[in-house]
């Protein structure tokens, strides 16, 4: 167990040449990596495409049942667990978050997709029956690529990475897409400054400060893009961060309090009996 309260993998343990990126099937895979029924993060991209397999997959504290041609895409960070009844196949993809920034002009250009955006709910698709052979067929390209060395392969590799994440973008966004308003800038700015920051400021004004906006504005954004307001947002944050450390029975809940810099267990106890509706010894013990 590592302090974080999960196990979290890095990608040097996950990949290949040149150690961060990996494409394969996935039946070897879950026989190499056998500790996945054990909730654990990752410090890289994970992406799972079934084509046979049931169970269910808890990703950050949501289960959803595994199904054959659902696709799972979890980005670093978040904490999942796989339940497998029986023989499970498909497709792993994992790859670094530097993988594609010497490749594209911006960085951070995986982060607009939906699936990769860490909302769990987001991060399954259900692959429809005339998507599936173009889908396995991607996966079937890249094996041997991310199998041999060369530069050359892995830029080709990229290509067939984002064309897969392209086609995936379409079952969510089957529309004309338009430019990002200012609002939604905002708003996507907001939600990162929030996986920054989550621990030290828990004021909307902390956050609409540091994006040169008033907190009724930063409010309204919430409200009218999200159906919820900033302070929800930062409080569901630090809701998760606190059941994600509850997982390590070695972290006391006075530990976790000050790990999440409340001012004493008491009122880290309340603060989370009252937005997960159990108490965090409650809810370690369901979670055992």
């Amino acid at each position: 167990m590592t302090r974080q309260g999960y196990p979290v993998y890095d990608i040097t343990g996950f990949a290949t040449y040149p150690s961060d990126f990996l494409v394969g099937p996935f039946a070897p895979y879950i026989v190499q990596h056998h500790k996945l029924h054990v909730p654990h993060g990752h410090n890289f991209y994970h992406l799972v495409y079934f084509t046979s397999g049931a169970g269910y997959h808890t990703i950050d504290f949501d289960r959803f049942e595994v199904r054959p041609h659902q696709l799972y895409a979890m980005v670093p960070g978040q904490v999942h667990r796989w339940n497998f009844e029986g023989a499970v196949d498909g497709y792993v993809l994992n790859f670094s978050t530097q993988f594609f920034q010497s490749f594209l002009l911006r960085p951070d250009y995986i982060d607009e997709f939906t699936f990769f955006q860490g909302q769990a709910r987001q991060s399954v698709l259900d692959i429809p029956e005339a998507m599936q052979p173009r889908v396995a067929a991607l996966f079937e390209e890249m094996v041997p690529l991310g199998n041999t060395v060369g530069m050359l392969n892995v830029d080709k590799l990229r290509v067939l990475m984002l064309k897969l994440f392209l086609d995936l973008a379409d079952l969510q966004q089957p529309a004309q897409p338009s430019p990002l308003s200012y609002n939604a800038v905002l708003l996507r700015n907001f939600k990162k400054l929030v996986e920054k920051h989550y621990a030290e400021l828990r004021l909307p004004k902390d956050y609409a400060e540091l994006l040169y906006i008033t907190p009724n504005h930063l409010n309204a954004i919430c409200s009218d893009l999200l159906g919820q307001s900033a302070g929800t947002v930062i409080r569901d944050r630090v809701i998760l961060e606190a059941k994600r450390l509850l997982i390590n029975p070695e972290l006391s809940v006075a530990a976790i309090a000050d790990m999440l810099n409340f001012k004493d267990n008491s009122y880290f106890t309340k603060f989370f009996k009252k937005y997960a509706a159990t108490t965090p010894e409650a809810f370690r013990k369901n979670m055992g």
